[in-house]
C-alpha cells in the first residue's frame, strides 16, 4: 500500500516514555501507522498488552527492545528486533539489564548527593512502578525537588554523558549483545548512529556483525539520512527508522517523525513470523 508508514523506535511506560503500550497502539492508528515496534529501554513487557489492541487495530505489532552497550568507552544503542514475543533469551539479557541499572541508578544518587542533590531511592522509583527507571526519571525527581527547572537542564548540567553526575554503571559489551540477539533469533540494529559524535566508535560497530542500521531517526532532516543510507547500501544492510518517541519526556518529537516504507516493514516483520511459526 502507498500509504503504509511504520515507526520502528518508540518507548512505553514500560521504560522512559510516558503512554501506556494500549496508548501508543492507539496513537499509532490515529496518526495512520500501519506498522509499529515498541522498543522499550531493556524491557518487552510492553507486549503483554500491546499485542491485542494491535491486532483489533488492524497494527502490524513487530517485536522490538532496545539494549545499551560500551565501545571504547562510548555508550552506544542497540535495537533488537523480530524475536519471538517474550523470548527467554531476550527476557533473561532485559532482567540483566535492570540488575544492571539499578546499580548504576544507586551511583547517579550517590553523586548527586555528593553535589548537594540528595533524593529519596523511593521518590526516584515511584515514578514509574512498572517500568525500567532511567535518567529520565532521575531527571524528573530532580525537578520534583527544586534541584532544575526542566529534563534539559539536569541533562546538560549534571546527567548527560561525562557530567558530573554521569555514571555508566557497568556496561555490557556490543559482542555480548549481538550473541544474545542473534541467539535468539532476533535482528541487530545500530540505533540512531547519528547521535554517535566518535568516529573510531562508527568504524568499529560498522565492522561488528549487525544486520542493519538505524537510518531514518528523530527530527533529523532528510540529507542527515543519507550517509547512513548509503553505508547500509553498501554493507548490503537492513535499514530501520523511527521517530524515537517517549510523550512528554521529549515534546515536539511526535510519533511517526520518522517511519519507514512497507517494503522496509516487511523485511523485519516475515523474520518475526517466520520465528513464530517455529515456536508452533
Amino acid at each position: 500500500m502507498d500509504d503504509f508508514r511504520a515507526d520502528m523506535h518508540c518507548h512505553s511506560t514500560c521504560s522512559d516514555g510516558t503512554c501506556t503500550p494500549e496508548e501508543l497502539v492507539d496513537l499509532a492508528a490515529k496518526n495512520g501507522l500501519k506498522g509499529l515496534s515498541i522498543t522499550d529501554h531493556d524491557s518487552i513487557k510492553a507486549y503483554q498488552s500491546a499485542l491485542e489492541p494491535a491486532a483489533k487495530q488492524g497494527i502490524q505489532l513487530l517485536s522490538g527492545v532496545e539494549f545499551s552497550a560500551q565501545q571504547d568507552s562510548v555508550n552506544v544503542h542497540i535495537l533488537a528486533y523480530a524475536f519471538a514475543f517474550h523470548d527467554s533469551l531476550i527476557a533473561e539479557f532485559c532482567q540483566k539489564h535492570t540488575v544492571r541499572r539499578l546499580e548504576r541508578n544507586r551511583e547517579i544518587l550517590d553523586l548527586l548527593r555528593m553535589h548537594r542533590m540528595p533524593m529519596k531511592e523511593q521518590d526516584v522509583w515511584d515514578l514509574s512502578p512498572q517500568g525500567t527507571i532511567g535518567r529520565p526519571h532521575i531527571a524528573l525527581a530532580m525537578i520534583n525537588y527544586g534541584y532544575v527547572k526542566s529534563l534539559q537542564e539536569a541533562f546538560k548540567k549534571y546527567l548527560g554523558d561525562g557530567k558530573p553526575c554521569f555514571a555508566s554503571g557497568k556496561p555490557f559489551s556490543v559482542e555480548e549483545t549481538l550473541d544474545v540477539i542473534h541467539k535468539a533469533k532476533g535482528l541487530a540494529i545500530i540505533a540512531h548512529p547519528h547521535l554517535i559524535d566518535h568516529a573510531p566508535t562508527h568504524k568499529r560497530l560498522l565492522e561488528l556483525d549487525f544486520d542493519g542500521i538505524e537510518c531514518y531517526y528523530g527530527k533529523f532532516p532528510a540529507h542527515m539520512h543519507e550517509k547512513w543510507l548509503e553505508i547500509a547500501h553498501n554493507k548490503d544492510w537492513l535499514i530501520s527508522g523511527g521517530s524515537d518517541f517517549h510523550g512528554s519526556m521529549k515534546p515536539g518529537l511526535n510519533l511517526g517523525n520518522s517511519w519507514v516504507n512497507e517494503e522496509i516493514f516487511n523485511q523485519f516483520y516475515s523474520h518475526l513470523q517466520a520465528n513464530l511459526r517455529e515456536c508452533l
